[in-house]
């Protein structure tokens, strides 16, 4: 018997193979061509069980009796009608073929005016992404784009919103100019008027550009839910905090999570005062009066100095925990020379207390918050009438308002800053920037530049806030308007005047203690 030759064998068997895995391919191609109706129908009725349990969630518990009622008299209609079963089932068959079906969209390419969008960026980064002496290079004029353009997105009128851009290992990405560069030229390229957020990717070479959405105004002055010592300067982008807070944007509407920006006070803060900054009317008044009423919500005394004089913490006036509301030059300077006063014997009495080994007053732990709108103004004044600058007298709350309890909230003018004196900008470490500025402007306060491109034209209240030496954060500072401004929306007014106190009694109001000679003697 001869025998057959080894490859001959090994090709059959290569062929018998083939033709094993060919027969079980159309089997299984068979076996899917008549289970994809039952698929389908099982991944619909899968979506719309999953659709019901999310509206039953979503369904307030006093409203679950009444929709229960409403679908037992809807299945006893059904039942009670001919063919009422067989018909519903049916329906219900055609509702999950159609919530089941393939709606993954077919992959398309650019059209023809994205594409020349897209070449014309990729042509203007060329004199930045590249070099001579490369000899294989990423970016050159008359280049492929879709090498450097790995994922990009359009709205509808066909300007980019989402890009993602690799770019050479050579490029300088760790110096701020040459980042600063890229973003203006692609801020520029790709329309102005939105705000980007570009995140550089240094050891993949990408750099990811996004279109951020804008941020909610609607959300009004409200009691939100936060602890003592816990203040909401506004509201962000959901991935920049990790934290929400449930929030009502309008009468009647169901309260939603909002990342919130919380700035902390108290004896363990370690950003004690806030600086705010912006240009006229872009929303530091709106952020005092915010603060404001959420300290006296936390039992919190107010004091405010408005140095303008034009009546916006008017509404505060008389009302419980406020000590007083003072626009001249004479009740400012009497005030903080009071502040002054309480700030020392605040530290003279929880000194003695932790010498005695017994808990500070209670007087001492109630938190005293002094706002100051403007107060450059009232300097100008003093100065004219040849009197001291009663800023100075800021120094001892700033300085040793954290051990005291007290907390100090500067507004100011961009062109005013040079006023602050150094204590001011030495212990003012939570700072914010409200209002249209620029990217030196927003440097000049907050150290650093912001994140984001931006943009000419903002809403009231809306800008950036760093705290300490954190990261900077888009911010939006809910709409607290003077209740007493007919210009202002009629719901914003009405949310400010619920939350403002009543008015204080007669002769409950607060009176500015003595600093005891012996007990500053004492302390010395």
């Amino acid at each position: 018997m001869a025998r057959r030759p080894l490859p001959r064998i090994l090709e059959r068997g290569s062929v018998s193979l083939a033709r094993g895995r060919d027969i079980a391919r159309t089997a299984r191609d068979s076996a899917t061509d008549v289970l994809h109706p039952l698929l389908v129908i099982g991944r619909g009725l899968r979506i719309m069980a999953a659709a019901g349990r999310r509206k039953w969630a979503d369904t307030p518990k006093d409203k679950r009796g009444p929709a229960l009622f409403l679908g037992a008299a809807c299945v006893l209609v059904v039942a009670l009608v001919p063919y009422g079963p067989l018909l519903a089932m049916i329906a219900a068959m055609a509702a999950a073929a159609w919530h089941g079906r393939d709606r993954a969209p077919a992959a398309e390419g650019p059209g023809e005016a994205e594409a020349e969008r897209l070449g014309s960026l990729y042509e203007a980064l060329v004199p930045y992404f590249s070099v001579p002496d490369d000899p294989s290079p990423l970016f050159s004029h008359g280049g492929a784009w879709d090498a450097a353009f790995t994922d990009y997105a359009f709205d509808r009128p066909g300007r980019i919103t989402r890009l993602r851009i690799r770019y050479p290992a050579y490029f300088t990405d760790g110096e701020a100019e040459s980042r600063a560069r890229i973003e203006a030229l692609l801020h520029a390229k790709s329309g102005r008027g939105r705000e980007y957020l570009f995140d550089w990717d240094e050891e993949g070479n990408c750099l990811d550009m996004n279109v951020l959405p804008p941020l909610p105004t609607e959300i009004a002055a409200q009691r939100f839910v936060t602890s003592p010592g816990e203040t909401v300067l506004g509201f962000t982008d959901a991935g920049s905090v990790q934290r929400t807070l449930p929030v009502r944007e309008g009468q009647g509407e169901e309260p939603r999570d909002v990342p919130p920006v919380i700035w902390r006070t108290g004896t363990r803060a370690t950003e004690p005062h806030l600086l705010a900054v912006g240009r006229p009317g872009s929303g530091t008044s709106t952020l005092l009066r915010s603060i404001a009423l959420q300290a006296l919500q936390h039992g919190g005394d107010v004091l405010i100095v408005e140095g303008a004089g034009s009546g916006e913490f008017s509404c505060l006036t008389g009302r419980t925990g406020v000590l007083a509301v003072e626009c001249g030059v004479g009740g400012a300077r009497t005030t903080l020379e009071w502040a002054a006063q309480e700030t020392e014997r605040r530290l003279f009495a929880a000194n003695r207390a932790r010498q005695e080994g017994r808990p500070a007053p209670e007087d001492v732990r109630r938190p005293v918050w002094i706002l100051l709108d403007r107060p450059s103004v009232l300097g100008h004044l003093a100065a004219v009438d040849g009197r001291t600058d009663p800023f100075a007298l800021l120094q001892v709350p700033l300085r040793h308002g954290r051990a005291a309890n007290v907390t100090v909230v500067v507004a100011e003018q961009f062109d005013h800053l040079e006023l602050l004196g150094e204590a001011v900008w030495a212990h003012t470490r939570a700072r914010v920037v409200l209002g249209p500025a620029s990217v030196e402007q927003i440097r000049s306060v907050l150290g650093v530049p912001p994140h984001t491109t931006p943009t000419p034209e903002v809403p009231v209240g809306r800008g950036y806030a760093r705290l300490g030496t954190g990261p900077v954060h888009r911010l939006q500072v809910p709409a607290t308007p003077d209740p007493y401004d007919e210009g202002a929306g009629v719901e914003a007014r009405e949310a400010v005047l619920g939350l403002l106190p009543e008015r204080a009694k007669q002769g409950a109001a607060h009176t500015q203690p003595p600093l005891l000679p012996e007990v500053r003697a004492e302390a010395t």
